[in-house]
């Protein structure tokens, strides 16, 4: 008679869907003991767009193209002209996104607390999370990169601290961690996924669900005012007036780092008292 393997070591029967509670746990759990073994306490999440390239990246390919000459143009070449000088335009935003992590990081890290506290948390993609993640790991601090499998998108970019790096099947127990343990987000720039992350976290917020204070930055403003307008939703009263403070604007990384060090310092540096519970998760209201 053949030996049948452990329940738990059985592949097929963990890849099946009456398993599939069992993988939603594993993406509770597997991460949990990460950030414990880390020391991970809390997090701030950067989100933004994956499509926005470094300066030298946008320079670089805008010098090829334009390297291919004018003489045989048409309008293609005109279309992809447009879309590389906007590129470069755009390319700001990741070095912004760059120094913001960077100054955070910097201080997070002279706080005198046993376990790591604010630390840089993205998506762990190209882009503004590549941006994000590499500016905390060029302060020497530790940074986060919760990643999502899909089909044909880019893997995880390589500024994510080793050990701090996750896969995640679910979209759902991704955003879990992206909102347990923030303690502030600066939405930068973006597209669906973007305001898919904002809206969410807005909704836990505005409706108290969280024991917690999160601070919300859009940066931007140029950009979120044209795409962003939430004043119709209270005219019509389906968010009340002081829904719209919730949201917070910089346009520069010194001025969002003020904000975020200023929310941080008032809501959640508490005094030490004794050993703080790492990762320190935000408890349900209810």
């Amino acid at each position: 008679m053949v030996q049948q393997p452990l329940a738990y070591l059985n592949q097929a029967f963990l890849e099946s869907g009456d398993a599939r509670p069992i993988r939603i746990l594993a993406e509770y759990l597997e991460p949990l003991r990460r950030f414990k073994q880390q020391k991970i306490q809390d997090t701030v999440v950067f989100f933004g767009s994956a499509r926005v390239d470094s300066r030298e990246g946008a320079e670089r390919a805008l010098q090829t193209l334009r390297a291919r000459g004018v003489r045989d143009a048409d309008e293609q070449y005109e279309v992809e002209l447009t879309k590389s000088r906007k590129a470069v335009e755009w390319a700001r935003f990741y070095e912004d996104a760059r120094e913001l992590a960077r100054l955070l990081t910097e201080w997070s890290m002279a706080l005198k607390y046993e376990n790591h506290r604010f630390v840089v948390a993205s998506g762990g993609g190209p882009g503004i999370m590549e941006a994000a993640n590499r500016g905390a790991r060029e302060a020497g601090g530790k940074t986060i990169g919760l990643n999502i499998r899909l089909p044909f998108e880019q893997g995880a970019n390589q500024y994510i601290t080793e050990g701090l790096g996750f896969e995640f099947h679910y979209f759902f127990m991704r955003k879990f961690w992206f909102a347990y343990l923030s303690k502030a987000l600066v939405i930068f720039p973006g597209g669906f996924g973007t305001c898919d992350e904002l809206f969410e976290i807005l909704t836990l917020v505005q409706t108290d669900k969280l024991s917690k204070k999160i601070g919300v930055i859009l940066y931007g403003r140029e950009y979120w005012d044209q795409v962003l307008n939430l004043a119709p939703m209270a005219e019509w009263g389906a968010i009340a007036e002081k829904d719209i403070e919730l949201l917070r604007y910089a346009d520069t990384p010194a001025d969002a780092f003020e904000q975020l060090r200023n929310h941080l310092t008032e809501h959640h540096l508490e005094p030490i008292t004794g050993p703080a519970k790492a990762p320190g998760l935000a408890i349900t209201r209810g």
